[in-house]
């Protein structure tokens, strides 16, 4: 078996941090051959990627070859593992900031994004932005914690696109009440097909009205909101949407919330 070697990279898991998630790759059968490759290193070469933003194939050779990592990605995020180890880390450092495990408040926005070549016909000109690519619609707790995430094309209107993360967000976390927003979001009846399908309330956010043009201020809620896209663009892989398939691109942002969470909590005693 490839066994995990000495921690050569700042992205590599802790003694620490592995303990909080190996619970979750234990194998369910015994059938089948043996494993030929630890499940600790594949994390480590996972979170390499993510964070330096290098392609698969360059992974560096202390690490098993490309081919088994990415297969190992795929095969947790058809199975959901990343997503459920996600979730329970979340519910973690919520209760370290003194927080009920499920919020009851939440904030929305997007970020649009720029793709390769290789995005084909998944993606659009985002005319408002100037942005040729995607936009990442997610939904954040308080603590500007990740919900739920979908990426689509660029040239979707937030009202338009906001449906597909509430409804995602609605499918596991019924809790929530209430939905901080930008004032796009009220257009179109959304508030309303929210309030009436998902029984949630949008709240829109605005602008005060005394702010002059052009000048930036803090808006209450949605700065949450604003830091978080801040913290996913830390990840070099973030830095534009490289990814064929949308759904890829929302795992990698699980991935990338997942391991500021697996941080946060390293410093902490749990």
């Amino acid at each position: 078996m490839f066994v995990v070697p000495v921690r050569y990279y700042p992205s590599d898991l802790t003694d620490r941090q592995w303990k909080l998630i190996r619970g979750f790759l234990r194998r369910l059968s015994k059938r089948g051959a043996p494993r030929k490759y630890d499940y600790r290193v594949i994390i480590n070469a996972v979170f390499f990627v993510v964070k330096a933003g290098c392609q698969w194939r360059m992974l560096p050779r202390e690490f098993p070859h490309w081919k088994a990592v990415y297969q190992l990605f795929y095969r947790w995020r058809n199975s959901g593992v990343w997503e459920r180890i996600h979730d329970t880390l979340r519910m973690k450092v919520r209760d370290l900031d003194g927080k009920r495990p499920k919020p009851t408040a939440a904030i929305i926005d997007s970020q649009s994004v720029k793709t390769t070549h290789i995005a084909g016909d998944e993606r659009g000109y985002d005319s408002g932005k100037k942005i040729n690519g995607r936009k990442r619609h997610i939904v954040v707790d308080t603590l500007g914690l990740l919900l739920a995430v979908i990426v689509h094309r660029a040239n979707e209107q937030d009202y338009n696109g906001a449906p597909l993360v509430l409804y995602s967000l609605w499918e596991k976390m019924k809790s929530i009440q209430v939905i901080f927003a930008d004032t796009v979001y009220g257009y179109k009846g959304l508030p309303e097909f929210t309030r009436q399908t998902l029984g949630m309330a949008i709240m829109i956010v605005k602008r005060p009205v005394d702010q002059l043009k052009g000048c930036f201020e803090v808006q209450p809620k949605r700065w949450i909101v604003e830091r978080t896209f801040a913290w996913i663009g830390l990840y070099r892989r973030n830095s534009k949407d490289y990814e064929i398939n949308p759904e890829i691109s929302a795992t990698i942002i699980q991935i990338t919330m997942f391991q500021i969470m697996l941080n946060r909590l390293d410093r902490t005693k749990l």
